[in-house]
């Protein structure tokens, strides 16, 4: 850490403001942002020509503290997030044990992140069979949603729900007006896949794990919103057949929102080496071609947001020694490499200014914080991110932040390189330093 700096004002010709890129200067006091003062000035600053937006909202990210620090926790994940130009994140209610599923288990999580955050974190509650008395509990106390699987989560104490489930929970969740992000993979269908006898083969694992289920578990989340009219939120979609559902369900006026991931769009299944288990992730990462049709998704709006879904898990866990993804843990470290990552993969296809919604003011308005995160503006937090999209991001070993290194992204050429981060107005992360902050910043909590 190194000393903190404080600024009266930050200034750039490429503020992301109103859905443009233009010169501005931001005026910050007490944390927020006191007023934005448009217009060019002189300023001799090279960062001056370097895109300043609102901080990065990672909305699925897998912390696992308390009870699997030795996976990852509150204060590697946070470092890695401000060193990723994320300022705002929301942590998955399983793989921290106890998982969130009560009152009980909120509270245990909230202690267990004291004095351990470097940026904001709110929280998830989760969905699961006969807990359904303590849903609107955990909206009163302040998470930001509820998940929920429709299959088995690899959680023994998470276990998925069935439509009867559903059918009980969701009128509840649709009187909280909180989204309910949902996995979608329904494995009603046998997999056509031979993964048992050859489990070091990525194109057997894809196979184990068929668009079909994803497909119908879409289909059914949105029959269910409809019914009773609850915000739901698709997560981590892999699958392109899933597009045109999700796009007639917005077109209908229904409450959906959909994400993708980045190693959905920059990794193909052609490209992926057997035995290489550190990609495993459910849903799988597929095809090229299926792949550029979620780019084109997220291009023309099917698709809201790209969240990390970092799910990171000890080299023993990711099978590294054998190489086998049958056995292997289903997740993929990345927080820290979600903008860069994310860039790489769209800046080919989109303009700055369809791109920069996607991490910033769309997950805000999913998590209903769009009334003071996600953009530049007059009373807004003063949660930014200053990033060079022309400079490589800083992928070496050596500076990755989460718990384990193991990680597709440590050493690719990725574009996009963060130079500062700033959480409430107070710099958090400069040009590979970290300063200290003031502490906690938990969102969305009543005990904050």
């Amino acid at each position: 850490m190194i000393q903190a700096m404080s600024y009266k004002s930050i200034y750039s010709r490429k503020c992301w403001i109103d859905g443009a890129l233009r010169p501005a200067t931001l005026h910050i006091k007490d944390g927020r942002i006191e007023s934005v003062e448009l217009g060019e000035r002189t300023d001799e600053n090279p960062e001056a020509d370097w895109i300043l937006m609102p901080g990065v909202i990672d909305a699925h990210v897998h912390i696992n503290e308390p009870g699997r620090t030795d996976w990852e926790g509150f204060e590697t994940a946070t470092l890695a997030a401000a060193a990723g130009g994320i300022s705002t994140l929301v942590d998955m209610p399983l793989n921290s044990s106890p998982v969130t599923i009560s009152v009980k288990a909120f509270n245990e999580k909230l202690v267990a992140c004291q004095s351990k955050l470097s940026v904001n974190v709110g929280f998830y509650g989760g969905v699961i069979p006969g807990n359904i008395d303590e849903l609107l509990p955990l909206a009163k106390k302040g998470v930001l949603g509820y998940k929920c699987f429709l299959v088995h989560s690899g959680i023994e104490e998470f276990p998925n729900v069935e439509m009867s489930d559903l059918e009980k929970a969701m009128p509840v969740i649709a009187r909280s007006g909180l989204p309910l992000l949902a996995h979608c993979e329904l494995d009603q269908h046998e997999a056509p896949s031979r993964i048992k006898e050859n489990p070091s083969s990525y194109t057997e694992y894809v196979k184990s794990r068929p668009g079909i289920w994803e497909k119908e578990a879409v289909d059914r989340m949105i029959l269910l919103s409809r019914k009773y009219d609850c915000p739901i939120h698709i997560v981590h979609v892999s699958f392109s057949d899933c597009l045109d559902s999700i796009a007639k369900a917005k077109a209908e006026g229904l409450k959906v929102t959909a994400e993708t991931c980045p190693h959905y769009i920059l990794f193909n299944q052609e490209d992926i080496p057997d035995g290489q288990t550190m990609y495993k992730c459910a849903p799988p990462i597929r095809e090229r071609k299926n792949n550029l049709a979620l780019i084109s998704a997220l291009a023309n709006g099917t698709l809201d947001l790209i969240g990390s879904d970092h799910s990171p898990a000890p080299p023993e866990f990711k099978e590294t020694n054998t190489g086998n993804l049958q056995r292997a843990w289903g997740g993929i470290a990345g927080l820290q490499y979600l903008l860069p990552a994310s860039y790489t993969a769209m800046s080919a296809h989109v303009s700055l200014e369809k791109f920069i919604p996607l991490l910033t003011e769309n997950p805000s308005k999913m998590l209903h914080l769009d009334g003071c995160k996600g953009y530049l503006r007059k009373g807004y937090d003063a949660d930014l991110v200053l990033w060079n999209p022309d400079a490589p991001a800083d992928t070496d070993p050596n500076s990755v932040m989460h718990k384990h290194k193991l990680s597709p992204y440590v050493g690719m050429t990725l574009k996009g390189r963060v130079a500062k981060t700033w959480v409430s107005g107070e710099l958090v992360f400069h040009d590979g330093q970290f300063i200290q902050g003031s502490g906690n910043t938990i969102i969305g909590s009543n005990a904050s």
